[in-house]
């Protein structure tokens, strides 16, 4: 990462430090979200949790709550859109429900599902052979690219989300994390991403990025910026926070997602930026 930009998000950490003092030992804290909160694949499913969600207690939101000794209720589900944030998911209730006037964290990592991140990442990178999952052999599927009107729905869903958090727990500090960056600037043969599948995908994560911010700034959120943070630490990079389509080993993350040290990278910066290392 360039040394401005360094710099920039160290100020940028420091100021929201500041505003927001320490949270209280023991202070209840929600997470919610999808897969990039979850953890999904990372060291197994959390014991007690639902299978389909692959909560890992190696995610962001588990590692920062032992770090400042929070009560966390996590929330975060693989697959999950910001209507499964807001309304319930077949068996499961919406993960805003946990939300109380006790809680005083909440962290939200949501949106790559509803403009269809992950599916048009896997189309750009999936060979004729088609991909595995969970041990079953899928064919390469197409790129859907989102259109203006998709994120323009999913801006208002994500103030809808932070709209309700506030309404529910008035003195909780309301965090949306950035997706990590997938798609290097400089993509790598490893990435097996096509120029223009790389060009598109690259789009979607900066605007998925973009429409996060301005739905937080509308709606008085914080915002940690994990896809500035990662710049340096794509699948193409030697310190990678994240992985392609091919991670291999069954402790390894879901493909184009988070790595373990991704995770923890965020429960770091998170730490910082609520005032306590």
């Amino acid at each position: 990462m360039r040394p401005l930009a360094t710099a920039a998000l160290a100020f940028a950490l420091t100021g929201c430090a500041t505003l927001h003092p320490a949270l209280p030992h023991n202070a209840r804290y929600v997470a919610m979200g999808s897969s990039y909160a979850a953890g999904t694949g990372i060291n197994g499913i959390k014991p007690g949790t639902p299978q389909r969600c692959g909560r890992s207690a190696s995610n962001y939101a588990t590692l920062l709550a032992g770090k400042l000794g929070l009560a966390l209720d996590d929330q975060t589900c693989g697959g999950a859109t910001t209507a499964h944030i807001l309304g319930p998911w077949n068996e499961l209730p919406a993960q805003v429900e946990a939300v109380n006037a006790e809680t005083r964290l909440v962290t939200v990592t949501i949106g790559g599902n509803d403009v269809n991140y992950v599916g048009n990442l896997y189309a750009a990178s999936c060979s004729g052979e088609g991909f595995m999952v969970q041990g079953v052999k899928r064919p390469c599927p197409a790129m859907r690219p989102p259109k203006a009107e998709d994120y323009a729905k999913l801006e208002a869903n994500l103030r809808a989300v932070a709209r309700e958090v506030h309404r529910r727990a008035p003195k909780a500090t309301l965090v949306f994390v950035q997706y990590v960056k997938l798609v290097p600037d400089n993509p790598c043969a490893e990435s097996q991403l096509s120029a223009e599948g790389a060009l598109i995908n690259r789009d979607i994560g900066e605007q998925l990025a973009k429409v996060t911010a301005r739905a937080a700034e509308a709606e008085g959120a914080l915002v940690l910026p994990a896809n500035e943070l990662s710049r340096g630490h794509t699948l193409c990079d030697a310190d990678r926070w994240s992985v392609g389509i091919k991670p291999g080993g069954p402790e390894a993350p879901a493909s184009w997602h988070p790595t373990a040290a991704g995770h923890a990278a965020i429960a770091n910066a998170l730490a910082s930026m609520l005032g306590r290392n």
